[in-house]
């Protein structure tokens, strides 16, 4: 849920906390890693293929 769609104040906090702690997180790892973790559609298919080798299309069609 995003930051916006909170429906109450500890919500909204909530939110805010966790997506800060993302971002530092993620920071920490392309620190780590050297470079920029891909975004977006490339970072799905990426965590996709990590876990077993297989693109998401390919899982699918198992």
């Amino acid at each position: 849920m995003g930051i916006e769609q909170a429906p109450t104040k500890k919500g909204k906090e909530a939110a805010r906390g966790l997506r800060k702690a993302a971002t530092a997180e993620e920071r920490k790892v392309e620190t780590e890693k050297g470079s920029d973790l891909a975004k977006g559609a490339d970072r799905f298919e990426e965590r996709s293929r990590s876990s077993d080798g297989k693109s998401a299309g390919e899982k699918q069609q198992d």
